[in-house]
């Protein structure tokens, strides 16, 4: 098994809250029958969550992520430049205004 895949599954394994929060809401098709894949590779880097047929990403960042602000604008770039929109939140965005969380995932969406 590739060396990405298998640090994708770990990470599925070792989510923190918020992702586990978010992802209740976008598996399954929940949202808009969008089909989302948690810690996906994409580009050589793992992402949050990746909506394929959108070419949508959403990261949630904790604050390990204020001190990353570099790495995490190169990694944008990168996805940015493979067709990906990016969209960022921090954990406690996902984890007490999930509904405006879900609000801005899905105009990401409806705009594709």
């Amino acid at each position: 098994m590739n060396e990405k895949w298998h640090r994708a599954r770990q990470l599925r394994h070792a989510s923190t809250d918020a992702e586990r929060h978010l992802w209740r809401h976008l598996r399954h098709r929940n949202l808009a029958a969008y089909k989302f894949r948690r810690q996906y590779p994409i580009s050589g880097y793992i992402v949050d969550f990746a909506c394929l047929s959108a070419t949508l990403v959403v990261e949630i960042d904790g604050g390990q992520h204020v001190d990353a602000a570099a790495y995490d604008a190169v990694r944008t770039r990168r996805l940015e430049a493979r067709g990906f929109r990016v969209l960022r939140f921090w954990n406690d965005e996902v984890l007490m205004r999930t509904e405006d969380v879900l609000q801005v995932i899905w105009r990401a969406l409806d705009a594709r």
